[in-house]
């Protein structure tokens, strides 16, 4: 792992993964995919990473890249974890 992933916190490793998943999808038109990245998110995000995601998104989506933003409404927000 490089010292830059390492010194990351949890939500800005999540935002990394997002945009990560984005750029994969980029080269696609654009309706396949935003459904591509919020497939994946779905698919493959525990409700903990996607509680998480949602809070960044909550908090102004900073960081995030548009096509997230625009994926962001098809992915599944997660019921509120009670302790």
């Amino acid at each position: 792992m490089s010292p830059e992933h390492s010194t990351r916190t949890g939500k800005d490793k999540l935002v990394y993964m997002a945009n990560q998943i984005a750029r994969f999808f980029e080269a696609m038109p654009r309706d396949e995919a935003v459904e591509g990245v919020a497939k994946h998110i779905n698919d493959f995000w525990e409700p903990r990473m996607r509680r998480q995601f949602f809070e960044v998104v909550d908090a102004g989506s900073e960081g995030l890249s548009p096509l997230v933003r625009e994926a962001t409404a098809k992915i599944r927000r997660p019921a509120q974890h009670v302790a």
